[in-house]
């Protein structure tokens, strides 16, 4: 069996070499006669899988023992409502950024424990640019400055840090994590669902500035107290074991790849390289503003979209899969994540040159 190129939003594809490693493992990690699926959370075993892949996070990522680093359950969409039950505090309004539809869901949120200061949009635009940061109405009081540096779906990504000032930064980076250096100390929490470029699904990271910590609103449950989960090591309750397992496994990965400047190097060129192609056939073409396109996300439309059912049938003969767009956008859509190889993205060009000459 030979594999196919994944190109799904998430759960994403993940690196060969690590599926084969777990796959090696599955049955008896190191010895131990069971699975790590099988193992106790306060086994020596687990507890080393879990403080190993938190050491080669923080080595990847640059973060300072002045963060926390939790290992969560209940994927990104979860921290829309624990981020603001926990930074708020006795502030009463937080600052948030819309670009796109995950904006709008984590402002959707927050709205339920708290004013929200929308500070800019580009709704008007249909999420095809990202608003100047000069043109924002941010409030100097507010608990925090939450922004989603990638819009998955809408292919959008900001190309500069907020600056924030004084004002905790916080940055849902599901899609972008690991995937180009980041400087972690300018912000004041960052989340990141797995199953794009950490591991499966089920599992989301949190890195958070310690003097945040121990703020979360009475009400707050326990589970989603950023306090408690850091007291706990991240093991208040049984964790999301195996997705951290395998989170752990990719750490080790990116690492022997070069860490996040090569990576970064390289999904650079990757888009580039798709970018270049739909700008330069007639055939295709891609909403964005090219300051603002994603590198890990890169949508894209047909010259006629009668032609999508069968470009999506040939595609999957090809072995290049999941490529319709959201059903918010329409179109396709491919993501192209830290695991999905240069080879992948050089037959999708192959193939969607072959069927412009077909069909256009």
């Amino acid at each position: 069996m030979s594999r196919a190129f994944n190109f799904c939003a998430g759960p994403a594809t993940l690196p060969e070499p690590v599926l084969k490693q777990a796959r090696d493992e599955m049955l008896d990690w190191r010895g131990t006669g069971m699975s790590v699926m099988e193992m106790s959370h306060r086994s020596d075993e687990f507890v080393a899988i879990a403080e190993t892949a938190e050491k080669d996070l923080r080595e990847l990522a640059g973060i300072s023992d002045d963060y926390a680093v939790l290992f969560m359950q209940g994927g990104a969409s979860s921290q829309f409502s624990t981020i603001p039950l926990n930074l708020l505090g006795d502030k009463t309004s937080a600052d948030y950024v819309n670009t796109g539809i995950w904006s709008k869901k984590a402002i959707a949120e927050a709205k339920r424990y708290g004013d929200v200061n929308v500070v800019g949009s580009s709704e008007d635009s249909g999420f095809t640019t990202v608003p100047e940061q000069s043109t924002w109405t941010t409030n100097a009081d507010a608990a925090y400055l939450h922004y989603t540096p990638n819009e998955t779906i809408g292919g959008l990504e900001f190309d500069f840090t907020p600056d924030s000032g004084d004002v905790p930064l916080v940055a849902d980076m599901s899609s972008t994590m690991l995937s180009r250096p980041v400087d972690v100390s300018r912000y004041g929490l960052i989340y990141a669902g797995a199953q794009k470029n950490i591991g499966p699904s089920g599992l989301v990271v949190v890195i958070i500035r310690k003097d945040l910590l121990g703020k979360a609103r009475k009400e707050t449950p326990t589970m989603m107290n950023y306090q408690v989960i850091a007291d706990n090591g991240s093991m208040y309750n049984t964790p999301a074991t195996y997705s951290w397992y395998l989170a752990g496994l990719v750490f080790k990965w990116l690492k022997e790849q070069g860490g996040v400047k090569a990576m970064g190097e390289i999904n650079y060129r990757k888009a580039k390289k798709l970018y270049d192609f739909i700008d330069t056939n007639d055939f295709y073409a891609n909403p964005i503003e090219p300051r603002f396109r994603s590198w890990m996300n890169v949508p894209f439309t047909l010259a006629d979209d009668a032609l999508n059912d069968d470009f999506l049938k040939g595609a999957d003969a090809r072995g290049l899969l999941n490529l319709k767009g959201h059903r918010s956008v329409g179109g396709m859509r491919a993501s192209i994540y830290n695991a999905m190889p240069e080879a992948g993205v050089d037959a999708l060009i192959q193939y969607m040159t072959e069927f412009a000459k077909e069909r256009g």
